[in-house]
């Protein structure tokens, strides 16, 4: 077992102390915390936690070890949900140096080390979790055997965390009459397996490719969940304000959410700490229907900002924060949580096939 002691350092001056068991670099990062069970593979490589130091509060990681990287016939990782770790690091109480699952490859610490991510094992995250819940996320930064300390903290979400997750080129899914469009501010895996097995083709297209101007044929848009401050998106919000004025059916998850309710004219802020978990209450406004979700994201819209024709969709039941908007009588939809959960509860993975009544190809 490692014996090379690691700090957590917050912004406010307060340590954590634990050892190192990932990779040995020090990085500097926004602090935040994940209340599930299960599921770090694919909650680490979801590209929502770009530039975050990730704290898994559930005591136990590790035990379950990490799958093989396989990718189906798509070109997509089998059981991640992008082509890398996205956290800058990771925090847990008790790492498990043993493995065990007939799906494991390697260990969490192997993973972690090829991929060089640090991470730190042995600290109190339920004293951890409370002061950020107190406080509201901070940044901090992980120190490795003394290496690190002076490194100065820079706040990620005023850089346009999008543009980095984004893809490139334009990329092409599936099989189908109906065409989904999926502007991609950084989007799951599993939402596009979701649409590609209802028979859909995907035509994934970066976060600022404007479809309108490059001619591109398709029968709806879909706007994905990514990292950030959604403001900083601005490309994407205009060409989803196209999408609107073209009266085109437009669906958005997580981020996708957000900016669909900045390019209707809303307004979005960050929250204390942000929703990140399996767990999540989320209930359908008008109904006594109570969705458990998969979510995380660290703003939300302001549903007092939303225009005339707008309406909230569905609340979180814990903190009444805005989970979804639609339009009253167009076909725009969004939700604040993952339909195609990876990790987490498929309640609600029925909203994909009721969008796609709504497309006609």
């Amino acid at each position: 077992m490692p014996s090379v002691k690691a700090l957590l350092v917050l912004e406010d001056g307060s340590e954590f102390e634990g050892v190192s068991f990932g990779y040995s670099k020090p990085v500097t990062g926004e602090i935040v915390f994940n209340t599930g069970m299960i599921g770090y593979p694919q909650a680490m490589t979801a590209p929502s936690y770009r530039q975050k130091i990730m704290v898994l509060t559930y005591p136990m990681i590790g035990n379950y070890g990490v799958p093989e990287r396989k990718k189906n016939s798509y070109g997509l990782p089998h059981l991640f949900e992008s082509d890398r770790i996205q956290v800058k690091g990771l925090v847990v109480s008790d790492y498990s140096y043993e493995h065990s699952h007939h799906e494991a490859y390697w260990s969490l610490q192997d993973w972690l080390k090829s991929e060089k991510v640090p991470a730190i094992t042995g600290i109190v995250t339920r004293e951890l979790t409370q002061k950020l819940r107190e406080h509201g996320v901070m940044l901090g930064k992980i120190v490795i055997g003394g290496k690190g300390k002076s490194q100065r903290l820079n706040d990620p979400n005023k850089r346009n965390l999008v543009a980095e997750v984004s893809c490139n080129d334009v990329i092409e899914y599936g099989k189908g009459r109906k065409i989904i469009a999926l502007l991609d501010t950084g989007v799951k895996n599993n939402i596009i397996r979701s649409f590609v097995k209802r028979n859909v083709k995907v035509l994934r297209v970066p976060w600022n490719y404007d479809v309108f101007e490059k001619g591109e044929k398709f029968d709806a848009l879909f706007v994905t969940n990514g990292p950030g401050d959604p403001k900083l998106a601005k490309e994407s919000i205009e060409i989803i304000k196209k999408s609107m004025q073209a009266n085109i059916p437009t669906l958005g998850i997580c981020m996708g959410n957000q900016l669909i309710a900045l390019a209707a004219g809303a307004n979005t802020y960050k929250l204390k700490y942000g929703h990140r978990s399996q767990n999540q209450p989320c209930v359908l406004k008008g109904t006594n229907s109570c969705y458990i979700t998969s979510q995380n994201h660290g703003f939300a819209v302001d549903t007092k900002s939303l225009p005339k024709g707008w309406g909230e969709w569905f609340y979180n039941a814990n903190d009444f924060t805005n989970e979804g908007i639609r339009h009253d009588k167009k076909p725009f939809y969004s939700v604040q949580f993952h339909p195609e959960a990876e990790p987490g509860p498929v309640d609600t993975g029925f909203l994909f096939d009721s969008f796609l009544k709504e497309v006609k190809p």
